[in-house]
């Protein structure tokens, strides 16, 4: 288990794309884990039977063309890709601060009433702030050291910004507060049940959209649900205990939804790598699944 901090991407000025690559069963795997070496990239799955890469990559809106090197300069000079398709996350629904419900299953009553009062009261705070001071030089290092460490101390903090402890804590604060940055535990997932996971790309006509999109937040099998461009427009990572409760989900939750024209089911073999970054060296962990 492992707590990052991470920036909401339409706070900070960057985007994110969820990034499709189909490669060899043998170069789809070296291709993921030096993906997961990169600092732009988090929750990297190995999919679709060896052959399928999912990764999201986070860019830079106000760097222009060069906030999108991976996607215009890297991934089209490597070998051995031989389909690519990068969508664009347009709104998220379900994951980043709000976290898979399935998680709440290792809490009793009271420590989940605890969390709800503790989320809504953030939202709230950030839903109501006013002007916010733009991230500066030492904001982005915080935010680099405790992407590295979620734990790390206030005086670490303070030695990589250049700033003294209680400005450091104010700031960070002042940064929760307004929802621009976020922890984030990292948690095996088959540490509560589930042996199954999936991708979900979905068609949903324009007008319904927002309605699908929100009836599917509130679904306990999904950790993740998204807008995105692209034919397929909407996206969500199932959680199962099985592939039978995943197709009880498919025909006897979304098949309800009638305007989800068209489904694509996008079985997970590994997950490379979660959201927290990796070292410069070594390989990426293997054992989640």
């Amino acid at each position: 288990m492992g707590v990052w901090c991470r920036a909401d991407a339409l706070r900070v000025a960057r985007a994110q794309w969820l990034l499709r690559l189909t490669a060899g069963p043998r170069a789809a795997q070296d291709l993921a884990d030096a993906l997961a070496r990169r600092a732009d990239t988090s929750w990297i799955k190995l999919a679709s039977g060896g052959t399928e890469i999912v990764a999201i990559v986070h860019t830079s809106t106000a760097d222009g063309p060069a906030g999108h090197d991976l996607l215009l300069h890297d991934i089209p000079r490597t070998a051995g890709i031989t389909a690519v398709s990068a969508h664009c996350v347009l709104h998220t629904y379900l994951g980043g601060p709000t976290a898979w419900s399935g998680r709440e299953q290792a809490l009793d009553a009271t420590q989940q009433d605890r969390l709800r009062t503790a989320a809504a009261e953030a939202a709230s705070v950030a839903d109501s702030s006013g002007v916010r001071t733009p991230l500066g030089h030492a904001d982005a290092g915080m935010l680099a050291a405790l992407q590295r460490d979620g734990r790390a101390s206030l005086s670490s903090l303070a030695a990589v910004t250049g700033l003294s402890p209680a400005t450091v804590a104010r700031r960070l604060e002042q940064l929760r507060a307004d929802g621009r940055l976020f922890f984030d535990v990292e948690l095996d997932s088959s540490l509560l049940g589930v042996t199954m996971q999936a991708l979900l790309w979905m068609a949903v006509a324009p007008a319904h959209l927002d309605h699908v999109a929100r009836a599917l937040a509130r679904h306990p099998e999904l950790a993740y649900v998204a807008a995105v461009t692209g034919h397929h427009n909407l996206t969500a990572h199932a959680l199962c205990p099985d592939p039978a409760a995943l197709h009880r989900y498919l025909t006897e939750r979304l098949g309800t939804l009638k305007a989800i024209t068209t489904l694509e089911t996008v079985p997970v073999l590994r997950t490379v790598k979660m959201a927290g970054l990796l070292p410069a060296t070594g390989k990426p962990p293997r054992r989640r699944r």
